[in-house]
C-alpha cells in the first residue's frame, strides 16, 4: 500500500516540472484508489490565467478521467497549502482528503477561509513540509 510521502513526491514531481517552465513550483496529484488519476502543476504564466493553479488542473483532469463532477472518493495531494480560490474548488469537487505539504502563511485558506474546504473533506497538512517549501524558497531566490 503506497502512502502520503510516496503520493507527495509525485506532487514534488510536478512542482519540479512548474519550476523548470518558471512557474510557481507547486504541483498536485489526484489519487483514487491508490492510483494516480490526475497529475498537475501551475500553469498560469504559461496560459496567461490566474485560475491556472496546480490544484485546479489536477480537479479537472481527474474529473475528466472519472467522467463525474465529484472527487469524493479522491485523495488531493499537493506541495503547498490551497489557496482560497482552489479550497473553494475543492470543496465543490467534494473531495474526500487534501494532503499538503509546506502551509502558506500568506495566502492559504487557513489563514483566510478556515472553514472552506467541504465539511466532510480530511485534511492532512505538513508531508514533507520542508522538502515542498524548499523549491518555493529556491524559486523566489531566482526571482529577486
Amino acid at each position: 500500500m503506497l502512502d502520503d510521502t510516496y503520493f507527495m513526491k509525485q506532487a514534488l514531481a510536478e512542482a519540479k516540472k512548474a519550476f523548470a517552465k518558471g512557474e510557481v513550483p507547486i504541483g498536485a496529484v489526484v489519487v483514487c484508489n491508490q492510483q494516480i488519476i490526475a497529475r498537475a502543476h501551475n500553469f498560469t504564466e504559461t496560459l496567461h490565467d490566474v485560475t491556472a493553479h496546480a490544484e485546479m488542473q489536477a480537479i479537472t483532469a481527474a474529473a475528466s478521467y472519472l467522467g463525474a463532477k465529484y472527487l469524493n472518493d479522491c485523495i488531493l495531494y499537493v506541495t503547498v497549502e490551497p489557496c482560497v480560490m482552489c479550497a473553494g474548488a475543492l470543496y465543490w469537487s467534494k473531495v474526500a482528503k487534501v494532503v499538503y505539504g509546506a502551509s502558506e502563511d500568506k495566502y492559504g485558506y487557513t489563514k483566510k477561509v478556515p472553514l472552506a474546504l467541504h465539511p466532510k473533506t480530511e485534511v492532512v497538512a505538513g508531508v514533507m513540509a520542508d522538502e515542498c517549501a524548499q523549491i518555493m524558497k529556491d524559486f523566489f531566490i531566482t526571482k529577486r
